[in-house]
C-alpha cells in the first residue's frame, strides 16, 4: 500500500483490508513464544511506553490562509531562535534513537523492551521534512525478526485528538486513519501485531454514551487493550479508585440505551510522567513488588508507565544512559521489562483470563447509575447529569486526563465551535454525496479535518495555535464547498 497518495498520507480507502489485518492474528500468540522470559519464575515486571507527537501547522509561508501545512518540527528547525526551538535536532534524534538502542542491546545478548506510540501527524511530518533516516530506523526494529519482539507499537488517534471532546464519528476516523498510515509505512504484518491503544493525553471520556462509543470504537477496530490513567477510573461497586493498580482490569462502559462494551485496561499510575520514565522509575517500583493472586493463580504484577519521549531535559539527556543500564540489569532477572501484550499472553497461558480481571468504569459514573439505570435513555441521562452538576460543582462529564484539573472543553469555545462546525459539515456532505473513502477529495477533506482536531489547538486556548486550528477548519469548509 503506498504511503502517500497525491501528496497526502494514506489514511483512508482500504478499510476492509485494515480490518482484516487487525483480525488476522486474533487468538494467536504474537510475542509469548519469542519472549525469552520464564514467566513462572518472575516476582514482578514492568512496562513503559514512549508517546511521540508533533502537530501539523499551516506555517509553511507568511500568509496564514495560503501557507502550506508542515510539521511543527520543521518550523522549529527553520526558526531556531524562537522559544525552545533550538531543541528541534534533539527532538528528531529522540524519534529515531530506539532504532539504535534496541539493536545494540540485542547484539549484547540482552532482552530489551519498549512500547512506542507515534501520532500520524508526526509520522507524516517526518516524511514531508525529509527525515527518512528516522522512519527507516523505526522500520528496522518494527519489521526485522531479530528486534520486533522487543518493540510493541500502540495505536492512537491519527491527529492526536482527545476523546472526550472529539465527535465520536470523527474519533473513529482517527483510529482507522492511523491504522491505514501505519500499515502503509510498516506493512500489513506489522499492523496485525498492534494490539494496544494509547488515547491522546490519556483522555478517557466519562460521559456514559461517549465512553461507550470510545470502547466500542476500539473493539470494532480490533484492539485488545487500552492504557488508562489511574485517577480517570473507578470501581463500580463503590466509586473508589482501583485497589491493585499493577494487575490488568476490565474497563466496562454502559450507555444510556443499555448497551455495554468492555476492553482490557492497564493502569498508568500518577506521577511526574516524563521524569519517572526517563529515570526508569517503573523498574524500581516493580523491584519492590512481589507476586499477587489473580484468578486463583499467583502472578507477577506489572508496573506500567507512559510519558512523552522527547520533552524535557531529563528525557532528552538522562533517559539514554538510564535506559541502557536498566535494560542490562533487568534482562534475565526475576523483574524483567515486558511489553503489555506479551504479559497478557503469558497470563493467558498461565490460566488467567480476561474474566478474572477486576472491573473498572470511567470516573463519576457510579453517581449516574445510582440515579438511573442503563436503558433509561439519553433524555434521562441528560437530566441526571444536570442534577448532579447542580448538587456538586466538582462533578463533571469532561473526561479524565493526565491531571485532575485539566478540562478539554472549558475555555476552548473559539476553536471548538469551528471544529464542531467543520465536523458537522463533513458528516453532512459525505453522507449526502456518497463520496468514497478512496477518493482524493474525501482524503483531502479528512486530512484537514483530522489535523484540525489535534489537541495542541485546544490546549493553548488562545493565540497563534487557536488561529492555526481555525484556519485548518476553514480549509475543511472550503474543500467541502468547492470539491464536492
Amino acid at each position: 500500500m503506498p504511503e502517500a497518495l497525491e501528496g497526502l498520507p494514506n489514511i483512508s480507502g482500504s478499510e476492509d483490508r485494515v480490518a482484516s489485518a487487525m483480525r488476522g492474528k486474533n487468538g494467536q500468540s504474537l510475542l509469548r513464544d519469542q519472549s525469552h522470559i520464564d514467566f513462572g519464575t518472575l516476582r514482578s515486571a514492568f512496562a513503559f511506553a514512549l508517546h511521540m507527537h508533533q502537530p501539523l501547522i499551516p506555517a509553511g509561508g507568511d500568509d496564514l490562509r495560503t501557507a502550506s501545512v508542515i510539521s511543527n518540527l520543521k518550523y522549529m528547525m527553520e526558526h531556531p531562535g524562537v522559544g525552545d526551538n533550538h531543541n528541534a535536532p534533539v527532538f528528531q534524534w529522540c524519534y529515531k534513537r530506539m532504532g539504535e538502542f534496541i539493536p545494540a542491546l540485542v547484539q549484547e545478548g540482552k532482552n530489551p523492551r519498549v512500547m512506542l506510540e507515534y501520532s500520524g501527524t508526526l509520522l507524516h511530518g517526518l516524511r514531508e521534512m525529509g527525515a527518512h533516516d528516522v522512519v527507516d530506523a523505526l522500520k528496522g526494529i518494527t519489521c526485522d525478526p531479530q528486534y520486533r519482539r522487543c518493540v510493541e507499537w500502540l495505536g492512537c488517534p491519527w491527529g492526536h485528538a482527545v476523546a472526550p471532546s472529539t465527535p465520536v464519528q470523527d474519533y473513529r476516523r482517527h483510529v482507522v486513519a492511523w491504522q491505514h498510515h501505519f500499515a502503509a509505512i510498516f506493512g500489513w504484518e506489522a499492523l496485525s501485531r498492534v494490539r494496544g491503544f494509547s488515547p491522546s493525553e490519556m483522555a478517557l471520556p466519562n460521559q456514559p454514551d461517549v465512553a461507550y462509543e470510545f470502547v466500542k470504537t476500539l473493539k470494532d477496530a480490533g484492539y485488545a487493550w487500552v492504557i488508562v490513567q489511574e485517577h480517570s477510573v473507578e470501581r463500580p461497586e463503590d466509586g473508589s479508585g482501583p485497589r491493585d493498580k499493577h494487575i490488568p482490569h476490565r474497563l466496562v462502559c454502559k450507555s444510556s440505551t443499555g448497551e455495554e462494551a468492555s476492553i482490557v485496561a492497564v493502569i498508568k499510575t500518577q506521577g511526574s510522567d516524563t521524569k519517572l520514565v526517563a529515570q526508569m522509575q517503573p523498574y524500581y517500583e516493580a523491584l519492590s513488588n512481589g507476586p499477587v493472586a489473580l484468578g486463583g493463580k499467583s502472578i507477577p504484577p506489572l508496573v506500567v508507565q507512559i510519558a512523552d519521549g522527547e520533552n524535557g531535559g531529563v528525557m532528552m539527556n538522562e533517559f539514554p544512559p538510564k535506559f541502557m543500564d536498566v535494560m542490562r540489569q533487568c534482562s534475565g532477572s526475576t523483574t524483567p521489562v515486558m511489553n503489555v501484550t506479551e504479559y497478557l499472553e503469558h497470563l493467558e497461558a498461565a490460566g488467567v483470563s480476561e474474566r478474572d480481571f477486576p472491573v473498572i468504569q470511567p470516573l463519576f459514573q457510579k453517581r449516574i447509575w445510582d440515579e438511573m439505570k442503563p436503558g433509561d435513555g439519553s433524555e434521562k441521562l441528560g437530566s441526571t447529569i444536570e442534577k448532579l452538576r447542580r448538587a456538586d460543582g466538582r462533578f463533571h462529564m469532561e473526561g479524565g486526563s493526565w491531571t485532575n484539573n485539566l478540562s478539554w472543553v472549558r475555555g476552548y469555545d473559539d476553536v471548538l465551535t469551528a471544529m464542531d462546525r467543520a465536523s458537522a459539515h463533513f458528516e453532512q456532505v459525505v453522507c449526502t454525496t456518497g463520496a468514497k473513502t478512496s477518493e482524493h477529495r474525501y482524503r483531502n477533506a479528512l486530512f484537514h479535518l483530522l489535523t484540525s482536531q489535534t489537541s495542541c489547538y485546544r490546549y493553548w486556548g488562545q493565540g497563534i495555535w487557536t488561529e492555526y486550528g481555525r484556519e485548518l477548519c476553514r480549509r475543511v469548509e472550503d474543500i467541502l464547498k468547492y470539491d464536492f
